[in-house]
């Protein structure tokens, strides 16, 4: 029995590891618009390793779509690696910040409320209050429609982050691309045989 075809477009998580040039953001959302594929968020930062920074995308669409897009996307200069996040475990996580209104009256709940999210105040004011949250989009997504009754005045979401699980770089130090950044060239030392290195060593005995 096969499986109900669902139209719904669904979220996918893609991160894309990108040189630090000039205008390497518009290139790669430019590629995005033309083709109509829409991202629902996205967040830039840099690496470990200097010159390269992870671009990771929320894109909404069927399969198919998804796959284009990191077609497309491997096709620049700029992209040294792809990361399809749904075809290996991850981890994620995403920041907002919401602004709170409050009165003497709702206070201490607001309050414990955001204890149990373990959310943290970051600034208080005299009829509001904001919070920070950390967590997976589920969490956020919570913890905002909890704080929804009491009026929000403002939100910030940063937009999902996400490094692959186990002990597996996404950057391994022996990839090589052409024009690669010298962080990503591997330093390969002379193996000098060990009788050599210790004729260079005194006989203290």
């Amino acid at each position: 029995m096969t499986a109900p075809f669902d139209p719904a477009p669904k979220d996918h998580l893609v991160s894309a590891i990108v040189r630090d040039e000039p205008r390497v953001l518009t290139r790669i959302t430019s590629l995005f618009g033309r083709r109509g594929y829409n991202i629902r968020s996205l967040s830039v930062g840099s690496t470990e390793h200097p010159g390269l920074s992870r671009m990771t995308f929320v894109v909404t669409g069927d399969r198919g779509v998804v796959e284009q897009a990191m077609r497309q996307l491997e096709k620049l200069h700029d992209v040294v690696k792809i990361i399809d996040h749904s075809l290996e475990k991850f981890v994620d996580r995403e920041l907002v910040l919401v602004k709170v209104a409050i009165t003497p009256e709702s206070r201490v709940e607001v309050r414990q409320i955001a204890e149990d999210f373990r959310a943290r105040i970051v600034d208080v004011g005299r009829h509001a209050l904001t919070f920070e949250v950390t967590g997976d989009e589920g969490k956020i997504t919570a913890f905002i429609e909890q704080m929804r009754s009491f009026g929000i005045l403002e939100t910030m979401r940063t937009g999902r982050v996400a490094l692959t699980r186990g002990s597996n770089a996404d950057i391994p130090s022996h990839v090589y691309h052409e024009g690669e950044t010298e962080a990503l060239r591997p330093v390969v030392e002379s193996a000098e045989p060990r009788e050599e290195k210790a004729r260079g060593v005194p006989n203290l005995f």
